[in-house]
């Protein structure tokens, strides 16, 4: 199975799920109504309905039924979707290391066209190199095994190929001054780090801007975030928010809006690619 294959199955359990949804809300039946219709709790239909879990056969054949869609070839499509988003993905093999609410995130993350990130704690995981992951992971995970950080690391790494395959997204990064001037590791570590930035920075599918200190206050104000659009026209972009324990994933319009604009005024403060390169060449000497 492929990468491609198996992050179009979360695409698709987020469609199906939506799908539900609207069917669900224009018929003005409750959480709690359709759960009770296929033997279930309201919180699993929420999070069917965000394309967290599996899908069942016969549960989304009752609750089509449930929706009054009696029309066979709207059925087949939605059980044909159904069985789709249940393809395994790449990342099911990092179970072990892998928090469950992080799984949909790797899986929209490989299926995306478009990606924006504004981050500040520490450089994005997309960008790091092994020995600065490792770094990271290792201040993240005080007592864990050596085995389970490498596992951590192994995983983010696999990650990245998504910046490089065949399908790569258009990836836009603004980095925080902050995130690259907190130390991670050796010093020789953070020169590498820095070193690599600049390489990437060139990638023709890579936009990569710094916040610099000197700017002071700006739109990222409320921390780090991670925007995600999809060549699918009827999935709406969505925006992750990553927590201590768990992750918030946004797809109401208006709130999708208000990070368009953060983003797009952090990337007009910003300087350009040019400059944030010169920037990260400016760094590099001081480290």
């Amino acid at each position: 199975m492929s990468a491609g294959e198996s992050s179009g199955s979360v695409v698709r359990r987020i469609l199906l799920g939506s799908q539900l949804r609207r069917l669900r809300e224009s018929r003005g039946i409750t959480r709690e109504a359709a759960g009770y219709s296929i033997r279930a709790s309201e919180s699993k239909i929420s999070r069917m309905e965000l394309g967290r879990v599996s899908f069942k056969a016969r549960d989304v054949e009752d609750l089509l039924t449930l929706y009054g869609v009696a029309d066979e070839a709207e059925r087949d499509s939605l059980l044909g979707l159904a069985r789709e988003a249940n393809v395994a993905g790449w990342w099911h093999s990092y179970g072990d290391v892998l928090p469950g609410w992080f799984q949909t995130y790797v899986g929209l993350e490989g299926a995306a066209s478009l990606i924006r990130i504004y981050e500040v704690q520490f450089v994005h995981g997309l960008l790091q190199t092994e020995a600065y992951a490792h770094a990271v992971v290792s201040r993240g995970m005080r007592g864990a095994s050596p085995a389970e950080i490498d596992r951590r690391v192994a995983l983010r790494l696999e990650r990245q190929k998504v910046l490089v395959s065949e399908r790569a997204p258009t990836f836009h990064a603004v980095l925080d001054e902050a995130a690259l001037r907190r130390p991670y590791g050796e010093r020789e570590v953070m020169r590498t780090q820095l070193r690599h930035l600049i390489d990437m920075s060139e990638q023709s599918n890579i936009r990569l801007q710094v916040m610099p200190f000197s700017h002071g206050g700006h739109a990222g104000e409320s921390g780090a975030f991670t925007m995600l659009r999809f060549p699918e026209s009827d999935l709406s972009d969505i925006v992750y928010l990553e927590q201590l324990t768990s992750a918030l994933y946004l797809d109401k319009p208006e709130e999708v809006a208000q990070y368009e604009k953060a983003m797009a005024a952090l990337a007009q403060e910003s300087p350009s690619p040019e400059e944030s390169r010169d920037l990260l060449r400016g760094l590099l000497q001081l480290t």
